[in-house]
């Protein structure tokens, strides 16, 4: 039985290891996102999880299930309390490796065990009263009640709480003569510390007000602590022995199924987090409804960029919401409108969705309904390289054949703008071809441009604008509304890019 909160069978796990971020995250700013998202949690690894789209809807709704058990406040606490715990073991391991003096890195060991062993219990007796339905969790809470009923948990508990008990009991004296130090074992000696109490308390005048002070701890013992320590280990030298054996008994004490939850865990505290503080700037977040059909709806409301929105949310400034919908035939979005008005953004959200969908995140947007994509494929256009041998053109030709020759039916390809370096008969004609390509194919496609003419190009294609305010032309909404296209965006960007517009021509005109 699969242990994992993550990966419904043990194979889509294998899979995940060490996986590079798809060519998409730059240009869809998941980068960005997925950095911000891990930030704080680099040594779990989580990279190679976000990296990776499920290949199933029912991959997907595991790891909605879990998500929704996650937001349960009684399991979420329990989680971050054990997950904080079992980081500090890991932590203190790696720091008592470091010790120089062997006996106290035995004592630390043990203390480490006992928390360790602390945390685990404390864990499965919150999952056993938490009212848990996700399976990836009842399977998680199965395996760690097979784990702790077991001898050797059972076993390692107990002897940890043996050995702590009698070496808290141990007492011994310390008689100091100048600079030598004697160690003995306690023979009823008076205690200093009562005697000095008793000889100041005729001086006390009324309530004394108790104060705690913190004393500094260090790390490493010093060599006078050392060697006290040392004496006292010759002093009860088969409780001392017991330790050593049980540290090297207990040397790979850490279970698998406890790491593998803890670094699991911090896949799903990672996302919550990360969409916290959009959730309490009013924006909505949901779990889409994922279907197995590339040919499926794809539709979502109150959609926005991740990226941007953070920025805006952190900033106090308003965040715009879209909305986007394809029913069938249809299966190409062409983005047109007016210049900055938002349409990159526009197609970025929707590759963002789409994406985080696939690795089963709650995504950017009040509903949403999505097939699952195995990929996605973005085409925006790059700065021309001096160390390219071919030109601008012929190196965005390449990549969209490249684009093309891994797609499929269940792809979703994004075009930015593509050949806006060319004369528009030559975007025009290319786009037209990349377009029936995409047909062909059936594959899912949002095509920013200024070509109008490529939204009517088939039944296929559907037309969304970018609005500016009808008081002021001028203005951008930020809006993208389905609406046929205009015919005006792409003139007002050609007289701004040649510097012809109303304004640059006045300004050219000698007085």
């Amino acid at each position: 039985m699969s242990c994992s909160i993550l990966f419904d069978t043990p194979d889509e796990r294998l899979v995940a290891e060490r996986r590079e971020a798809p060519d998409c995250f730059r240009d869809l700013n998941l980068d960005q996102i997925i950095t911000a998202a891990v930030a704080g949690r680099e040594d779990y690894d989580l990279l190679p999880v976000f990296h990776l789209p499920l290949p199933s809807v029912e991959a997907v709704r595991y790891r909605h299930e879990v998500f929704r058990d996650f937001e349960n406040p009684q399991v979420i606490a329990c989680v971050r309390s054990f997950s904080e715990r079992i980081h500090g073991v890991r932590t203190t391991l790696v720091q008592t490796r470091k010790l120089y003096y062997e006996l106290q890195r035995q004592r630390q060991d043990l203390d480490t065990i006992g928390e360790y062993c602390e945390a685990v219990n404390a864990l499965m007796r919150a999952l056993t009263l938490a009212n848990i339905r996700s399976p990836g969790l009842v399977r998680l809470r199965q395996c760690l009640g097979d784990y702790t009923r077991s001898m050797a948990f059972g076993t390692l508990a107990a002897e940890t709480e043996r050995l702590q008990a009698d070496l808290a009991a141990i007492t011994y004296a310390v008689r100091i003569d100048g600079k030598r130090i004697e160690v003995s074992r306690y023979g009823g000696e008076p205690d200093y510390a009562a005697q000095v109490l008793e000889t100041f308390a005729k001086f006390r005048q009324g309530v004394v007000e108790q104060r705690e002070f913190s004393l500094r701890s260090y790390a490493e013992m010093n060599h006078i602590e050392a060697a006290i320590l040392e004496r006292v280990a010759r002093l009860f030298p088969e409780l001392f022995s017991t330790l050593a054996q049980y540290c090297d008994r207990h040397r790979d004490f850490l279970d698998s199924v406890v790491t593998g939850f803890e670094r699991e865990a911090q896949f799903y505290l990672a996302w919550l987090e990360y969409l916290r503080p959009l959730e309490k700037a009013g924006l909505r977040v949901c779990y889409p409804e994922v279907s197995q059909a590339a040919t499926s709806p794809s539709r979502c409301t109150d959609a926005f960029d991740l990226a941007l929105s953070r920025g805006l949310v952190g900033a106090g400034a308003a965040v715009v919401v879209n909305d986007f919908e394809l029913q069938a035939p249809e299966r190409i979005m062409v983005v047109s409108g007016a210049n900055q008005g938002g349409k990159t953004t526009f197609a970025r959200l929707i590759g963002q969705i789409h994406y985080l969908a696939s690795i089963g995140c709650p995504v950017a947007g009040r509903e949403a309904s999505l097939p699952l994509v195995d990929q996605v494929l973005t085409h925006f256009e790059r700065e021309e390289r001096v160390q390219t041998l071919s030109g601008k053109l012929e190196e965005s030709l390449e990549r969209m054949r490249r684009l093309l020759e891994k797609a499929t039916a269940s792809s979703l390809l994004i075009m930015n703008e593509s050949f806006d370096s060319t004369t528009v008969s030559d975007a025009l004609f290319l786009s037209r071809a990349i377009l029936r390509r995409v047909m062909e194919r059936d594959m899912l496609c949002v095509c920013v441009t200024f070509l109008d003419e490529l939204a009517s190009l088939s039944e296929k294609t559907v037309s969304y604008v970018a609005m500016v305010d009808p008081q002021d032309p001028a203005k951008r909404t930020y809006r993208v509304l389905r609406r046929p296209a205009e015919g005006l965006a792409y003139a007002m960007a050609i007289a701004e890019k040649y510097g012809l517009t109303y304004e640059r021509v006045k300004e050219r005109i000698p007085r």
